[in-house]
């Protein structure tokens, strides 16, 4: 199983990103697709969570109304959009995948973790 993210990068205060992970090894769509951020000193933190079908997502209170996160069932990949991006944004940014159609937020839910891609925000 491998989960492959992408899409990070340098940006300023207000600006989008959209970050990107493609699957391999798994029936990607029976699994649930989450996204997860640690930012550098802090324990990892949840984003959010999309179930297997794509119709029912859940968002940390720190992101809501500002991330989407989708997925393309067909082409094994999830995504993250980021708009109005802020400085506390700033932190590696991990996919994990979890064999149910729907989970939380909880770490221990997800089997499956993607190395992490880096987004910083300058202010």
């Amino acid at each position: 199983v491998q989960l492959q993210a992408s899409g990070g990068g340098l940006v300023q205060t207000g600006d989008s990103l959209r970050l990107s992970c493609v699957a391999s090894g798994i029936i990607f769509s029976t699994y649930s697709m989450g996204w997860f951020r640690q930012a550098p000193g802090k324990e990892r933190e949840w984003v959010a969570t999309i179930n297997s079908g794509g119709g029912l997502t859940s968002y940390a209170d720190s992101v809501k109304g500002r991330f989407t996160i989708s997925r393309d069932n067909p082409e094994y990949t999830v995504f993250l959009q980021m708009n109005s991006l802020k400085p506390d944004d700033t932190a590696i940014y991990y996919c994990a995948g979890a064999d149910d159609a729907w989970v939380g937020r909880r770490p221990y839910e997800f089997n499956f973790w993607g190395r992490g891609t880096l987004v910083t925000v300058s202010s």
